[in-house]
């Protein structure tokens, strides 16, 4: 049968900003308890006491999952070099049979163009290519054959580097896109390697988001 510590838990593992808040210690338990004892009651099928859901809250705030928060946090500070790039277009093709020798022919053509931003990354049946707004017309000839699904303009580009250790902490990207969804901004496209991480968003949204980013670094 089912306990009040694991029913709690689980509504609360259901909820990713309540979870944010309360590992925070932002929330009142007391208050909170009020206000999720129908559901807990509902989970259990039983009448509960608030006391017992507020014992639950605090032994669920300091449990391992919200240590493991903290850990987030100590390497978010450790956020460096953000650069903001502008002016981006981002086009989504579909894969193809002739889709590789369409971007080799395009990357031959902007090898040189050092200032200028290119990235790609391919799905099963999608491909991205994300470039400088000056690159449009040599992406639009060298892939004039293949299908473009979709094309997105007036983007920025907020790119990051994380410390080595982020790779073996879970959670690291959902805590940036969990801030960003907060303050309602909308990401196009995410880019990443093994310690560097890009966000797509638009120019209108450019400055809210990156001070959202530079503000990570002291929580």
């Amino acid at each position: 049968m089912k306990t009040i510590s694991q029913a709690v838990s689980e509504y609360i593992k259901s909820k990713p900003f309540l979870s944010s808040a309360l590992s925070d210690g932002i929330i009142n338990f007391t208050s909170l308890s009020r206000k999720i004892k129908p559901d807990i009651e509902e989970l259990l099928r039983k009448k509960v006491n608030n006391g017992a859901i507020v014992m639950a809250l605090n032994r669920l705030s300091i449990n391992l999952e919200f240590q493991h928060t903290q850990k987030i946090k100590r390497v978010i500070k450790k956020i460096q070099e953000i650069t903001v790039r502008s002016n981006l277009v981002d086009y989504n093709f579909k894969v193809s049979d002739t889709i590789l020798n369409s971007q080799s022919n395009l990357l031959k053509n902007i090898f040189e163009s050092k200032n200028d931003f290119y990235t790609s990354s391919r799905g099963i049946d999608e491909c991205n290519i994300v470039v400088s707004k000056n690159l449009c017309e040599l992406v639009e000839k060298e892939l004039v054959n293949e299908i473009c699904i979709n094309k997105t303009e007036k983007l920025s580009a907020i790119s990051f580097k994380l410390p080595e250790e982020n790779v073996s902490v879970p959670g690291i990207y959902y805590y940036v896109f969990q801030k960003l969804s907060w303050e309602g901004i909308n990401i196009n496209q995410v880019i990443s390697t093994s310690n560097e991480f890009t966000i797509l968003v638009s120019e209108n949204e450019v400055d809210k988001a990156f001070s959202i980013i530079n503000r990570l670094k002291s929580i």
